[in-house]
């Protein structure tokens, strides 16, 4: 099937893409700003199914709406029906259609024209009314408040909300292609009386407040090793899209390595509900741990070199051993009420990965020295 992508080089258009290579589409024309008339014309004529993607929601001319969204989609239908080849159209259209503005205005002349269309030949059409669309590859100042609060939290800069109880209405990228990506092949999709398509993903509805401290929270776990609350599905897309505005020399960032004669102790992530993970290192012949907890747990994930863990029941005297090696990668639990170390056994560098499954509290940190 040869797809036809108007608006290739935005941002829907780019996530739209690489989600139709990646599920096997290989024959994809692209239609950016760089293309001509004679591309498109080409485009038409070759075609099986369109996504109309392109359209001007800024421009420096309030009259550009009208050409660059009713405009150019009459222009695509017309290169259509001249090339006798018409096909299925989706249109991304926005929810400012209903507004009566210049670019609402606009946006109403393409759906009109994108249904008429349809009616005249017979052949499927989607109408898509999008609100904030939100994820990587988004423009600051250009796409959503989103992309704006992403990048300047991202760069420490300052953030203005002028009405934190604004109501917003957000789709995510990647729910949106996936839809998208599946029309050629799959094409049945409710539609409202007008004939708009009825969204079969999430579309979240919150306040412009929300937004900002949600992403400012972002900016500042790095900080405290923590990481966002990922069962919340709009947190865990909104931190996706804030990391993807990380600037290219801000990708890493230092961790706090508490070292001594011993080897080093150093926490990688720290959260309030989910524990925390630590990066253990031993040398050669030493012994870390020998203490027990009451309710705390943890997992011991040996990573490179040899070693023994060792168990005794608070009370009892019978040891258990478990030999651990980096060269046979598996998880230990270390249960309570169990007296417990870690020994390095070889001689290289033992390096464990550890869960617990609270964070360390200095005021109650649930820890008893008692060798095993």
């Amino acid at each position: 099937m040869k797809i036809l992508v108007t608006g290739a080089g935005g941002f829907i258009g780019k996530n739209l893409v690489c989600r139709l290579r990646n599920k096997g589409f290989e024959d994809i024309f692209e239609y950016t700003r760089q293309s001509t008339e004679e591309d498109l014309k080409r485009y038409c004529a070759g075609c099986d199914f369109v996504f109309h993607l392109a359209g001007v929601n800024r421009p420096k001319e309030e009259s550009e709406f009208e050409a660059g969204n009713a405009g150019l989609t009459r222009r695509l239908l017309s290169c259509l029906e001249e090339a006798g080849n018409t096909v299925p159209v989706v249109l991304s259209s926005s929810t400012q259609a209903e507004s009566e503005n210049a670019y609402g205005s606009s946006k109403r002349g393409a759906e009109e024209a994108v249904r008429a269309y349809g009616e005249r030949n017979g052949i499927r059409v989607y109408i898509y009314r999008l609100p904030n669309v939100f994820g990587k590859w988004s423009r600051p100042e250009y796409n959503s408040a989103v992309a704006t609060f992403c990048y300047q939290v991202a760069r420490d800069l300052p953030i203005r909300v002028n009405d934190p109880e604004h109501p917003m209405k957000l789709v995510y990228i990647d729910d949106l292609t996936e839809e998208f990506a599946k029309l050629p092949e799959h094409p049945e999709r409710e539609t409202g009386p007008d004939g708009i398509v009825v969204p079969g993903f999430p579309v979240y509805e919150t306040k412009l407040g929300r937004i900002a401290e949600t992403i400012q929270s972002f900016g500042k776990q790095r900080e405290t090793y923590g990481v966002p609350q990922l069962s919340d599905a709009l947190t865990s897309k909104l931190y996706s899209t804030y990391l993807s505005f990380l600037p290219r020399d801000g990708f890493s960032y230092p961790l706090k390595m508490n070292c001594d004669e011993r080897g080093s102790f150093t926490e990688f992530i720290r959260t309030p509900d989910r524990g925390q993970v630590s990066v253990n290192v031993a040398r050669p012949g030493i012994t870390k741990g020998q203490h027990w907890h009451d309710s705390k747990n943890e997992k011991f994930l040996v990573v490179q070199g040899k070693g023994l863990i060792r168990f005794r029941k608070v009370g009892e005297t019978e040891i258990i051993d478990y030999h651990v090696s980096g060269e046979k990668l598996e998880a230990v639990e270390i249960p309570t009420g169990y007296t417990h170390c870690i020994i390095n056994e070889g001689d290289t560098d033992l390096i464990t990965v550890m869960w617990a499954s609270e964070a360390f509290d200095p005021e109650k940190p649930d820890t008893y020295h008692e060798e095993v």
